[in-house]
């Protein structure tokens, strides 16, 4: 097994003004902060790139999307500020897609939990396959989806949110996903995915630049506060991840 898998990556290719963004991790595709890191500055990159026209956020392998925080990090908090700084980690990725001048599609492969629903919530068209459960776990380890909350909240509405929320321990499907806003599109295979998202991307690639990002700046008004406020949603997070309970729990998930 080489190191880049045993470690995890994040790697961008552009090719015909598409900016393929992919990110993985061994542990179920899980975001460890030096992933978060890389996924902002990509996201920031991209942004700023003149020959980038549209971009595609994707993850590796052929099962889950993205299980959200990584475990293990998690464990090894051991206080306030650290707790901070890695909740703060999933806080910059999504301002970064939140104020990059490029539309963002998502593919979802598989199931998202956590920061990987935050992650889907941030893109600006989804496209995910039927197989792609979604969860928000984070109140079932004693934290709650305070960071990712508001991306979530934006997409889905408040009710939507607040059942994901609450019901941390069931999976809901993907045609749920669709019907609340999340997902743009659902299809059956992953073929018939990658063709839609080449289908979108090609076509985003071939409109006006100037235009999608004035459209971009209308889809994300009213979030203009969310460099100040989502560091305070990872104060939170940081405070909690600190708790007898959630040691207890994050310390049940290391162990399995």
């Amino acid at each position: 097994m080489t190191e880049e898998i045993r470690q995890g990556y994040v790697k961008t290719e552009t090719h015909n003004g598409i900016a393929t963004i992919e990110f993985f991790h061994p542990q179920s595709n899980s975001l460890p902060g030096e992933i978060l890191e890389k996924l902002a500055q990509e996201f920031h990159s991209c942004g700023n790139d003149a020959d980038v026209k549209v971009i595609v956020l994707q993850s590796g392998g052929e099962k889950a999307f993205c299980s959200g925080a990584s475990f293990e990090e998690l464990s090894s908090i051991t206080n306030e500020q650290q707790g901070q700084t890695f909740f703060n980690g999933f806080a910059r990725v999504i301002n970064e897609m939140r104020k990059c001048g490029k539309l963002i599609i998502g593919r979802i492969h598989g199931r998202c939990v956590g920061g990987g629903v935050g992650l889907a919530a941030s893109t600006d068209y989804c496209i995910a396959i039927d197989k792609a459960e979604i969860k928000l776990s984070e109140l079932a380890i004693g934290i709650g989806p305070f960071v990712v909350g508001p991306a979530v909240e934006r997409k889905t509405g408040s009710s939507a949110f607040s059942q994901l929320a609450i019901d941390a321990t069931s999976w809901r499907g993907a045609e749920w996903a669709k019907r609340k806003g999340l997902f743009a599109e659902v299809h059956e295979s992953v073929e018939n995915m990658d063709e839609s998202i080449a289908r979108l991307a090609s076509t985003l690639v071939h409109s006006n630049p100037e235009a999608m990002a004035e459209l971009k700046k209308i889809f994300w008004k009213g979030t203009e506060h969310w460099d100040e406020l989502l560091k305070e949603r990872a104060a939170i997070s940081g405070r909690l991840a600190l708790s007898d309970f959630s040691r207890e729990a994050i310390g049940k998930f290391v162990k399995k």
